[in-house]
């Protein structure tokens, strides 16, 4: 977790720290699970930790920031192919290239004026998309890796029982609550989903 922030600190960090809050929990969330549990789904949508990190990667960190901010062309998978983790890409690869897109998202919204908009606006393929300045997307993708921190938070809790958040007094749903799913065998990853979950994540980008 981030450092307390200074009561004097000013707006711009007062974001970037909120924004590497919700970045280290997604984080700690899949710190030290096996190769083959984040690979695996537990949920009836399909998707797995590490394509969700790849979402939080190209569609969030890459596209609000180094794209639309910063008006780079780059590229960026589309749906099945953002969600489904090729079986050549180690989950460290993964998890290295979100560390990457954020820093270089750091380097974005630390030269841009907060107030600036967007060079490169995607009207074209997404109409109907609100204009937003960097501070409004800034916050946009606090809010968004936040939820999504939150997911894997379930997740992880499903599939070994870890828990971010501890209730210290719950004598009704700790005797109800199911116990977490079996490990998937190291030597035998779980199949990548035929289908990707629903694209009003990775093709909307709202």
């Amino acid at each position: 977790m981030s450092a307390p922030l200074d009561q004097h600190i000013c707006e711009r960090d007062a974001l970037l720290h909120c924004l590497r809050d919700q970045r280290a929990h997604v984080l700690a969330t899949v710190g030290g699970l096996h190769e083959a549990d984040l690979r695996r789904s537990v949920l009836p949508s399909g998707w797995t930790p590490l394509g969700l990190i790849r979402h939080l990667t190209y569609d969030v960190e890459r596209f609000w920031f180094r794209v639309v901010i910063n008006g780079e062309h780059l590229e960026l998978p589309r749906d099945a192919a953002t969600w489904n983790t090729p079986d050549d890409v180690p989950a460290h690869a993964v998890l290295a290239a979100y560390e990457q897109e954020a820093h270089l998202a750091d380097g974005v919204i630390a030269t841009h004026d907060l107030n600036a908009f967007g060079k490169r606006w995607p009207l074209h393929a997404y109409p109907g998309t609100p204009d937003r300045d960097l501070r409004a997307t800034v916050l946009h993708v606090i809010a968004e890796t936040a939820g999504h921190a939150g997911h894997l938070d379930i997740t992880r809790e499903l599939i070994d029982g870890h828990q971010h958040l501890v209730m210290t007094s719950t004598p009704t749903t700790t005797a109800t609550r199911p116990a977490p799913r079996p490990a998937t065998p190291a030597a035998t990853p779980a199949a990548t989903p035929a289908n990707a979950p629903a694209t009003t994540e990775s093709g909307s980008h709202l």
